[in-house]
């Protein structure tokens, strides 16, 4: 299922996206420019990682901060998990990441 929509920075507080469990590292690349781009604008992003085994999320997180660091604009970033696990029924794991710029 696709869904599309369209939404302005200032009509929310803090952007959040999502990481699809079958998004390659291309994605990881997409997504961290968006965040850095965002940040410019708003002091947080958040962020929700999902895939279909309980490494998934944490492997992505890792893999995404690594990209999101790697660039020459210096942002001091602060990371703080929110919740994760399992959802209930369904082979789909999540953990949840609030990204805020220090700067």
């Amino acid at each position: 299922m696709r869904i599309e929509y369209g939404f302005e920075l200032d009509e929310v507080e803090v952007p959040r996206f999502a990481v699809e469990a079958v998004e390659g590292i291309g994605k990881l690349f997409t997504l961290a420019t968006l965040v850095l781009n965002v940040l410019e604008s708003r002091n947080a992003v958040e962020l929700v990682f999902h895939g279909l085994n309980p490494d998934d999320p944490e492997r992505k997180i890792t893999a995404f901060r690594e990209v999101l660091e790697s660039s020459a604009h210096r942002l001091q970033l602060s990371y703080e998990r929110g919740r994760g696990g399992q959802v209930q029924g369904a082979s789909s794991y999540y953990q949840w990441l609030m990204i805020r710029s220090e700067t």
